[in-house]
């Protein structure tokens, strides 16, 4: 038992140790854990509540009213007849309704409540999309500067070799009578920074891992390896069609000015329905009866209200000046998303170009601090001019693995600004 224990503990720290994480993993993880997820919920089951209430306009409508009342003069009649006591509705009158009103057509009104509830939900919608994409931009942040991280780390501990080796050779050197011991101390100088500077990168790195574990809603160890994306020939200039939510969400909003133009419209309609209104007061219906009865009314009513033309045309203005916004909004978003593609594109083009020339200054610096080497070795050159060498050297490596880092983030960077990772 105690070995079938320990055989899984060592197989569950081997595939931690070797566990591995994408940028699409990142991204997709962020997406599900983020806690403006949940809106989506919530604008689904508002959508559903505000159709439900807009259907339930066709539904028999109930009110109950009373009143009491004191007039200061009644109807009588104009003649006396003699010997005949005519009666007259009281001075003081009340009265308890019930109305019960049922609707036949009302001008198209309910449906375009439900179109305008319809047409509200998908802009809201769209800009939750919008502000969800926003996330992808953080993630594509933290995911690479840990990536430069690691590049600077594995040329730390290539610097730390090296300085290593140098510091046993100027040790031979002073053996030799070729060194002295501050030779030696230069080397050892430059060997604890290097060590303290892998301290700094370290931190960094654990602090980077921690703000994108709270951003996909688990914890990375520090020996998750972070997959490089595959360098993929991206442009903006071969067709680069933009793809952002953005623009659906221009589309949306414009979608909404529609129908909300086409709601004018059913407010110059006419209402018709049926009503039933049950009564029990004094007068009832018979006003020349002083007493209290109970008696209904049934019929069917039309309304037509013209006010509505009175701000039509303004209405209809107003809506005008909002499409026109929108399609500035959506102009000078088109721009500068363009304008900051080209950009970005242009920054791929260089990076390759810079990275044609990064083995070729390796290769040479390795040249020239070998022949630093050689010439300490001969004692015709210092040990502080080979540090500078071995320095410069690892300056050029550290100069190629930031290139390359630099040109994966750039195309994930143009990739993002017009979606083409979704473009399909």
């Amino acid at each position: 038992m105690k070995r079938t224990i320990l055989s899984f503990a060592l197989f569950l720290g081997a595939t931690l140790t070797h566990a591995q994480l994408t940028l699409d993993e990142c991204q997709s993880q962020a997406q599900a854990n983020y806690p403006l997820v949940r809106q989506y919920g919530l604008i689904e089951k508002s959508l559903e509540y505000d159709l439900s209430n807009a259907g339930k306009g066709y539904l028999p409508q109930f009110s109950l009213s009373g009143k009491a009342t004191y007039q200061s003069d009644i109807t009588e009649l104009p003649v006396n007849i003699p010997g005949v006591d005519v009666k007259t509705a009281p001075k003081d009158q009340y009265q308890v309704m019930l109305e019960l009103q049922q609707t036949i057509w009302d001008g198209g009104d309910i449906h375009s409540k439900k179109r305008l509830t319809r047409a509200a939900s998908d802009v809201e919608l769209e800009k939750q999309n919008v502000d969800m994409y926003a996330l992808n931009n953080r993630v594509n942040q933290l995911f690479f500067g840990i990536l430069l991280l690691d590049e600077q780390l594995k040329q730390n501990q290539l610097l730390q070799d090296d300085l290593g080796r140098t510091h046993q050779q100027v040790s031979n050197y002073i053996n030799n009578g070729i060194a002295s011991q501050s030779d030696l101390d230069a080397v050892s100088v430059e060997l604890l920074n290097t060590k303290q500077k892998r301290i700094e990168l370290e931190t960094s790195r654990q602090a980077y891992l921690n703000m994108l574990s709270a951003f996909i809603g688990k914890g990375i160890s520090q020996e998750t390896v972070l997959l490089k994306p595959i360098d993929k020939e991206v442009s903006s200039l071969d067709g680069g069609i933009n793809n952002r939510p953005e623009l659906r969400w221009f589309d949306a909003q414009g979608e909404q000015l529609r129908v909300q133009e086409s709601a004018l419209n059913t407010r110059l309609m006419p209402r018709f329905g049926l009503f039933v209104q049950g009564a029990y007061g004094n007068p009832g219906l018979n006003m020349l009866k002083d007493e209290f009865s109970a008696y209904y009314l049934a019929g069917v009513r039309m309304s037509w209200n013209f006010g509505s033309l009175y701000t039509l045309k303004n209405d209809r203005r107003r809506i005008d000046n909002s499409r026109r916004k929108v399609e500035t909004n959506r102009d000078v978003f088109l721009f500068n998303t363009r304008l900051e593609a080209t950009q970005q594109d242009a920054s791929v083009v260089s990076m390759r170009r810079q990275m044609k020339d990064d083995d070729e200054i390796i290769r040479l610096r390795e040249n020239i601090r070998r022949a630093a080497e050689a010439k300490v070795e001969n004692g015709t050159l210092t040990v502080t001019d080979m540090l500078r060498e071995i320095t410069n050297e690892n300056l050029a490596r550290q100069m190629k693995a930031l290139h390359e880092v630099q040109l994966l983030m750039n195309i994930e960077q143009l990739k993002n600004t017009l979606n083409l990772s979704n473009k399909n």
